[in-house]
């Protein structure tokens, strides 16, 4: 089971500094954290995009690339990229060049996206939120397949066969699926035969198995490989060398951003009670010392019937980048060798 790390590379609000010296600081913060993660052995480190003034996070590919020219073996990929309101052939281009430059570790994992910031701002209307995430993956997939494209459809300007350049080094650049719990979602991601990755943020993990199994069935239908129908999972997490301090640490990032999000939204305050209640056996955080963290994967993965990787959101919110290097680590040295005791044992 691979694992790995999402980061919307969050950063302080309201500080007073200058927002591109606060910029340049995260920045610096965020390819340490990628170069140690690389280091420790995890698996991926993804980007999710955002267009807010808290995350740093608007062009996950340029970030991508310089932490690509600073890691050697850890996957590259985006999560998500919010494929909507974006030009598949510049996606397709802007990671084609980071599987150049990573020596063909790069990921484009694709989705429609929870926050709207960026549909006016790039000029799309949002009563066209799914016609256009279906029509732009579709092209999406073209360019993955052929240089020459013909295709044509309503939300672009139609391709006659001009080539699409560079071409990855990966001979069939990964794309994924992200998907939150709409069903249509999931059978979409079976019947086009594309690896998925859900988005587990609260409740109950297991209340995702009946999509789960309805996009394994979509996929059957469809004709694809058992094997190909692969499941990650996104996941709110966090490690430290106990459970208690994990809690404590993460608390005060995750309670400043969720009771922001809140307020926009209408959802009620946060409380501490609600949050250590997911932290509990059946509830969908993945947080504690090394072998909570582990214990807690398997859990969920046999679940879910099986799930390929992990990738934890282990901010929620601007935490101070010494836990988070320490997070890292652990998760690295500790909780993979746990999760992975024959690849370990392996490769020694």
């Amino acid at each position: 089971m691979q694992i790995g790390i999402d980061s919307f590379v969050e950063t302080t609000l309201n500080s007073g500094r200058d927002p591109g010296e606060l910029g340049a600081e995260r920045v610096r913060e965020l390819l340490a954290e990628i170069e140690l993660a690389d280091r420790v052995g995890l698996d991926i480190f993804s980007i999710g995009e955002h267009h807010r003034e808290e995350y740093i996070a608007s062009s996950p590919a340029v970030l991508l690339a310089a932490a690509a020219a600073r890691t050697q073996s850890i996957r590259l990929g985006s999560a998500v990229t919010v494929l909507s309101s974006d030009d598949p052939v510049r996606v397709f281009q802007d990671f084609a060049t980071l599987d150049l430059v990573s020596n063909g570790r790069a990921e484009i994992i694709v989705g429609r996206g929870s926050f709207i910031e960026s549909y006016p701002l790039f000029g799309y209307d949002l009563n066209h939120y799914d016609e256009l995430f279906s029509e732009k993956l579709d092209l999406l997939l073209e360019l993955r397949e052929q240089i020459h494209i013909h295709w044509s459809g309503k939300h672009r300007a139609k391709l006659t066969g001009q080539g699409v350049w560079p071409r990855p080094l990966q001979a069939k650049l990964p794309i994924r699926l992200g998907v939150g719990g709409t069903p249509a979602s999931f059978v979409r991601a079976g019947t086009l035969g594309l690896p998925l990755t859900v988005a587990i943020i609260g409740g109950e993990p297991r209340r995702f198995r009946p999509l789960i199994d309805l996009y394994r069935e979509a996929g059957r239908r469809a004709g694809h490989a058992p094997e190909s129908l692969d499941v990650a999972v996104h996941a709110i997490g966090f490690v430290a060398e106990t459970t208690q301090h994990a809690a404590d640490t993460l608390w005060p990032a995750y309670s400043t951003t969720f009771a922001r999000i809140g307020r926009e939204r209408g959802w009620p305050p946060t409380t501490r009670a609600a949050y250590d209640a997911q932290r509990g056996e059946t509830g969908a955080f993945i947080i504690g010392d090394p072998e909570t963290v582990a214990r807690k994967m398997w859990r969920v993965s046999d679940a879910l019937g099986g799930v390929s990787r992990f990738s934890l959101m282990m901010s929620g919110g601007p935490l101070p980048h010494i836990q988070m290097l320490r997070a890292i680590e652990l998760l690295g040295t500790q909780v993979h060798p746990i999760v992975n005791p024959v690849s370990v044992a392996t490769h020694a």
